[in-house]
């Protein structure tokens, strides 16, 4: 008998960066345990260079894309994950779900676009984030181990 899979909800500013690495590397580590998806409160375009730093490690790109919170404002989930707190942005709480996280981590939006750093310089701060998500997903997210047989 399996047991049914959790649903969880990344929300960040613009759903093109941290949210999309969330949803990424959760279903790529916990698929199997996880249905995931991503929101953000003013959708933008995926930064190509979020969608460059999951495919480094095999992450399945094709099914992330930017979206909007309120496609899922009537829906219930096991998890929430507000990654846009803390920088002044007001992050819905009328979602229904049995737990609330509040996590920063800094956003790739950040990161100047133009300007004197190389793609390589980009990148490696975009590899940097995605390695303090990807870390906090493993701890975060692990599926308990099923129980011994007796």
């Amino acid at each position: 008998m399996s047991k049914e899979k959790e649903k969880v909800l990344f929300i960040c500013r613009n759903n093109s960066g941290r949210s999309q690495l969330a949803e990424g590397l959760l279903r790529h580590l916990y698929g199997d345990h996880y249905q995931v998806w991503s929101a953000g409160l003013d959708p933008r375009p995926i930064n190509p260079l979020t969608l460059e730093v999951l495919e480094e490690l095999g992450v399945d790109t094709v099914t992330l894309e930017s979206e909007g919170l309120e496609k899922f404002m009537d829906q219930e989930f096991d998890w929430v994950v507000l990654l846009c707190a803390g920088e002044g942005d007001e992050c819905p709480v009328s979602l229904s779900a049995a737990v609330f996280i509040q996590k920063v981590f800094p956003d790739p939006r950040d990161i100047p676009v133009e300007g004197d750093q190389t793609l390589e310089e980009k990148l490696q701060q975009f590899r940097v984030i995605r390695d303090q998500i990807q870390n906090w997903v493993k701890e975060q997210f692990k599926p308990s181990p099923p129980p011994k047989k007796k």
